[in-house]
């Protein structure tokens, strides 16, 4: 056999090997799922499917990695849930007639809130960019709101 094809048939066998070692270690086959998971945007999922892969294997970069990563992205998460529902507790505010000088400090109070909010959140280099400009849109739209609600 020459040296090259028995270099090729030894790196074949190797990857197999490793492959089916992914496959079978359970660890590994759940940070294979985790990362399926956060792929398709189950943050949830993938964090708890990532801290059992890591609790079984504490030497698991991949877990470590995905449930790292899940943790920021659920931070994301959070922070539009929270912008939606205030946002929808705002507009229902706006909706009266007579806005308040209460219901200017409520509406101050959620603005602030959410601008802090956004200061503790940090991307890294693969979270969702969806994630990230839904977030960003948010922030502008709150400090604008807070703009507005200070000059009247």
């Amino acid at each position: 056999m020459k040296p090259k094809v028995l270099i090729l048939v030894i790196a074949a066998v190797l990857l197999f090997i490793m492959g089916a070692y992914f496959l079978i270690n359970p660890s590994y086959e759940k940070s294979l799922r985790a990362k399926y998971y956060y792929e398709i945007g189950d943050y949830r999922e993938a964090y708890s499917l990532a801290k059992e892969a890591f609790s079984i294997d504490l030497y698991n970069r991949m877990a470590a990695t995905i449930m790292a990563q899940s943790t920021t992205s659920l931070k994301y998460v959070k922070y539009i849930e929270d912008a939606e529902k205030y946002m929808k507790d705002i507009d229902s505010i706006a909706e009266q007639k007579e806005i308040s000088s209460a219901d200017k400090a409520k509406i101050r109070l959620m603005c602030e809130i959410m601008l802090s909010a956004y200061i503790k959140l940090a991307p890294s280099v693969i979270t969702d960019d969806e994630l990230v400009e839904k977030a960003a849109k948010y922030h502008d739209k709150f400090e604008n709101l807070l703009e507005k609600v200070n000059k009247y």
